[in-house]
């Protein structure tokens, strides 16, 4: 073709440029993921002050506060699959790639493989975002990868990416159920059996977990909480007498008896805990409670409405000053004798054998609470366990020193891991790591009415799968010198 050809040849129009649409509710979702990412922060804690201020500036209704949530917490629930998927779909290690596009990357695939959004609104939305966060070259190869993901579904991804059971039980699971592979293999040792079990057990974990109200006892009652959120809002509790699950239209903050401190939000696996120590036979006086790790409050404000009824005080210890603060606020109201105090379980300031019931909540890995925290089974390592042994160890020798003689500790963890349950208190019982400790099991399971599948015994593990509850671990113990 000659110049005068070429220069007489129609030309095509140039496709205008389109300015990427800020779309709030994805801006609000990648960054609650880059705070989580970069601050080491729990969506729990990040998600909440976002939303209120997406609200406060107006635009931001009730549909793309849930939008923006499920975009966050179903992101990081399945992170370990996209990952997978993700990386399948590039020609480079995933490390290689900066946090935030991944973050953009992750977001797109939940929406693409976890959510009914269409696929073409999935891949704009994504594309759109990563221009506004990322700007236009890094936008290019977020849509080149999220096109490649939208040729298939989640199934089929999950089929091509993980390795055969077969060849890597541990290996397939931890790719299908989103989790890193020492969890899965430290929640099978704990909760033994087969493929089944822990298979429904992982898939708990990636669900979202209902927000259950409790009704402190003498202040207010689940019927109380179930007239004021209306059939169509709640249902009663599974197991404890006080518990209120919320379905989808629940609010509790709508809730006066939540909004005066006379019910909180509490899981009813918490609720059980609790419950179980003050309902643990005794002998003699029943008078002087201690909650030795009380905070944030939920089991302490439980533990001070039953002593009140009883005549008893409870002494609410926490080592935090924040928490401790936090305590003394969930207690707030109560009408029995309490006293909330800063101090530490192990050095504690209190006189040795002077309680008639103990709760110690240690701190641990969180692993029971998977469904709260999803961020949590990627940030933990199980080198955090050895770290946390010391502790759980002296906390536990400091609650049956400060129980009388006939008195009752519990020692509870929201952890099904062995190295932090059964292994403590085996160790503590047994003098490894310090003097030996004079006291007997006594059995947790009686004392769970109507909850089925607690295990041989005498402590008791909750399950998500087989409960609806976090993961939580209750050994109860009575001092016999």
């Amino acid at each position: 073709m000659n110049d005068q050809a070429r220069a007489n040849r129609p030309r095509r129009p140039h496709k205008p440029y389109r300015r990427p649409q800020k779309d709030p509710v994805r801006v609000l979702a990648f960054e609650a993921l880059r705070a989580v990412d970069e601050r080491d922060a729990y969506a729990n804690l990040v998600l909440p002050p976002l939303l209120k201020k997406a609200r406060e500036q107006g635009g931001f209704d009730a549909r793309d506060a849930a939008l923006a949530t499920e975009l966050v917490y179903g992101t990081l629930r399945r992170q370990g699959t996209y990952d997978a998927i993700v990386a399948a779909c590039i020609d480079r290690p995933l490390r290689e790639v900066d946090p935030p596009v991944l973050d953009v990357l992750s977001l797109g695939a939940h929406q693409l493989l976890g959510t009914r959004i269409p696929t073409h609104a999935a891949v704009s939305a994504s594309v759109d975002l990563a221009r506004v966060v990322l700007g236009d070259g890094r936008a290019k190869f977020v849509n080149a990868v999220l096109r490649r993901i939208a040729q298939d579904d989640l199934d089929t991804w999950v089929a091509r990416v993980a390795p055969p059971y077969e060849a890597d039980a541990e290996d397939h699971l931890a790719v299908v159920h989103s989790h890193p592979r020492w969890i899965v293999t430290a929640l099978w040792d704990a909760l033994g059996g087969g493929r089944a079990g822990i298979e429904d057990l992982l898939e708990a974990d990636n669900e979202r977990p209902e927000v259950t109200l409790v009704a402190r006892p003498g202040r207010s009652t689940a019927d109380e909480l179930l007239d004021a959120l209306g059939e169509e809002s709640a249902l009663p509790g599974r197991w404890s007498p006080y518990a209120v699950r919320l379905t989808e239209g629940g609010e509790p903050g709508a809730v006066e008896a939540v909004a005066q401190g006379r019910a909180g939000v509490q899981d009813e696996g918490s609720q059980l805990v609790a419950l179980a120590l003050a309902n643990a036979p005794l002998e003699g006086p029943d008078a002087r409670w201690l909650d030795g790790c009380a905070g944030p409050g939920g089991k302490a404000a439980l533990l001070a409405a039953l002593a009140a009824q009883r005549g008893a005080s409870l002494l609410a210890s926490e080592k935090q000053p924040h928490r401790a603060r936090l305590v003394a606020r969930a207690l707030t109201g109560n009408p029995g004798p309490y006293q909330v105090i800063a101090a530490d379980g192990t050095r504690p300031p209190w006189l040795p054998g002077v309680f008639d019931r103990v709760l110690v909540d240690v701190p641990c890995s969180g692993l029971g609470a998977l469904r709260r925290r999803p961020e949590a089974r990627w940030r933990r390592r199980p080198e955090d366990l050895e770290g946390f042994a010391p502790l759980q160890r002296s906390l536990l020798r400091e609650a049956l020193s400060a129980v009388r003689v006939g008195g009752v500790v519990g020692y509870a963890t929201c952890s099904p891991h062995l190295a932090e349950t059964r292994v403590v208190v085996d160790d503590v019982l047994r003098g490894r790591g310090g003097p030996p400790v004079a006291a007997e099991w006594v059995d947790a399971r009686p004392l769970m009415p109507g909850v089925p599948a607690l295990g041989e015994g005498p402590d008791v593990q909750l399950w998500p799968h087989l409960h609806g509850t976090d993961a939580m671990y209750l050994a109860l113990l009575r001092r016999t010198a």
